[in-house]
C-alpha cells in the first residue's frame, strides 16, 4: 500500500517538475527570440530610423552588454526575492522592454529598451538554471537545464525566422509586439506551472561575490565557457556569406540550411544534457575535442556542397551541446566553493556565454578581413581546442583536490 502511494507521489512530482520545466522553456523561447530576431531586422530598422547599418548593429552588441553587465549585478541584488516572484518580475520587465521597443520612435529609445530588456535575459538564465537543477534528482540536473535551454534553441529554429517574416511583412514594430505577447504567455505559464515552494536562493554576501571572482576554479570554468561556446561563433556569425560565397548556395537555399542547422542545435542541446548528467567535465572535454575537429574539417569541406553541408550540420549539432554541461559544472563548483552565491556564479557564467559570442564575432571579423571567410572555421577550432585544454587542466585540479 505504502509502495503504491510512494510511486503515485513520485509520478506526480515528476509530472509537476516537467510542467515547471516547460514554463521555463517557454520563457527561454521568448527571450531567445528577442535576442536573435533583431539580426534579421537590422536593415529594416536602420532604414526606418535613418541610421547606418553599422550603428544599428549596436542593437545586438548593446543587448549582449546588457546581459553581461546586468546578469551578475542584478542577480546579486535580487537574491533575497523568492525565486518564483523574481521569475514573474523578470517577465514583466521583458514585456515592458519589448513594448517600449515596439513604441520607439527614435534609435536611442530603441537601444535603451533593448539594453533594459537584456537585464531579464541574464538574470532569467542564471536563476532558471539553478531552479531547473533543483526540480529534478541529482543525476538529471544537466538534462533539466538542457530542457530549459531547449526554448532558446527552438527560438533559433522557429522564433527568429517567424519574427523576421512578421517584421518584413508588417514592420519591425509588429515583431516586438509579438515578442511582448510571448512574454505574456510565459508570465501566465510561470504563474500556473512553476511551484511556489522553490528552494530559496541564499542571499549573496559581498564576501561571497569576491570569492567568486578570486576563485581560480570558477575563473577557469568561466574561461572554458567563453572559449568553448564562443569558438563556434567565429564561423556562425559569418555562416550565411560562407554558404553563399564559398559553398555556392543561393540565398533561398541558405534559409533552408539555416533552418536545418537550428534543428541540429536543438538535438545537440538535448544530447549534451544527457551526456553531461553523470560527469559534466568529462563530457565537456570530449565535446570540445570533437567540436574542434569538425571546425577544422570544415575549412577543407566548405567549398564542396555535399561534404560542406554535412560538416556544417555537425557543427550545429555541437554548437549548443556544451551549454548544459558548462552551466551545471559552474553550479557544482559554486555549491562547493561559494555556496552562498550559486545564483551569482551562474549569472557570471551566462555573462561568459555572451562574452564568448562577442569575442567569436570580433575574431571572426578580423579573420574575414585579413585571411578570408574560408579560415573562420580553423580559427574557431583553435579557440574550442583551447577550451578542451582548459577543461583537461580543470580535471587535473579536481583529481589533485580529491
Amino acid at each position: 500500500m505504502s509502495t503504491a502511494i510512494n510511486r503515485e507521489q513520485h509520478e506526480k512530482g515528476a509530472k509537476n517538475s516537467t510542467l515547471a520545466l516547460l514554463a521555463l522553456a517557454i520563457s527561454a523561447f521568448g527571450i531567445g527570440t528577442t535576442e536573435f530576431v533583431i539580426v534579421g531586422l537590422l536593415s529594416t530598422v536602420a532604414q526606418d530610423l535613418h541610421v547606418t547599418i553599422t550603428l544599428a548593429g549596436l542593437l545586438i552588441s548593446g543587448y549582449a552588454l546588457g546581459v553581461a553587465v546586468g546578469a551578475p549585478i542584478i542577480t546579486a541584488l535580487t537574491s533575497r526575492i523568492p525565486r518564483k516572484t523574481l521569475l514573474l518580475l523578470l517577465m514583466v520587465v521583458f514585456i515592458v522592454g519589448n513594448s517600449v521597443a515596439a513604441l520607439s520612435s527614435s534609435f536611442a529609445l530603441l537601444l535603451i529598451a533593448r539594453f533594459i530588456t537584456a537585464f531579464s535575459h541574464g538574470v532569467f538564465f542564471s536563476i532558471g538554471s539553478t531552479i531547473a537543477a533543483d526540480l529534478v534528482p541529482e543525476n538529471k540536473r544537466a538534462s533539466a537545464i538542457a530542457t530549459m535551454f531547449t526554448g532558446l534553441t527552438v527560438a533559433t529554429v522557429t522564433g527568429v525566422p517567424l519574427g523576421t517574416f512578421i517584421g518584413q511583412m508588417f514592420g519591425w514594430r509588429a515583431t516586438f509586439w509579438g515578442v511582448a505577447i510571448l512574454g505574456l504567455i510565459a508570465l501566465v505559464a510561470t504563474a500556473i506551472l512553476v511551484p511556489s515552494q522553490l528552494k530559496k536562493g541564499k542571499p549573496a554576501l559581498l564576501k561571497d561575490q569576491v570569492k567568486i571572482i578570486t576563485n581560480s576554479r570558477l575563473l577557469l570554468a568561466f574561461a572554458i565557457t567563453a572559449l568553448g561556446y564562443g569558438g563556434t561563433f567565429v564561423t556562425f556569425t559569418f555562416l550565411t556569406p560562407l554558404l553563399q560565397e564559398i559553398t555556392g548556395y543561393h540565398a533561398n537555399v541558405v534559409s533552408l540550411i539555416l533552418l536545418v542547422y537550428g534543428i541540429a542545435i536543438a538535438i545537440g542541446n538535448t544530447v549534451g544534457g544527457k551526456a553531461a548528467d553523470k560527469n559534466p567535465l568529462r563530457a565537456l572535454f570530449f565535446m570540445f575535442v570533437v567540436q574542434a575537429v569538425i571546425l577544422v574539417i570544415l575549412t577543407f569541406t566548405a567549398p564542396f556542397k555535399v561534404t560542406g553541408t554535412i560538416t556544417i550540420m555537425l557543427m550545429g549539432l555541437l554548437a549548443f551541446m556544451n551549454v548544459p554541461g558548462l552551466q551545471v559544472y559552474v553550479v557544482q563548483l559554486a555549491e562547493k566553493y561559494v555556496p552562498g552565491a550559486v545564483d551569482v556564479a551562474s549569472a557570471i557564467n551566462i555573462a561568459a556565454f555572451n562574452l564568448g559570442i562577442a569575442i567569436g564575432a570580433f575574431v571572426g571579423g578580423i579573420v574575414v578581413d585579413s585571411l578570408g571567410l574560408i579560415h573562420t572555421p580553423l580559427i574557431g577550432g583553435v579557440m574550442v581546442l583551447g577550451a578542451a585544454i582548459l577543461t583537461a587542466v580543470s580535471g587535473k585540479w579536481e583529481k589533485a583536490r580529491r
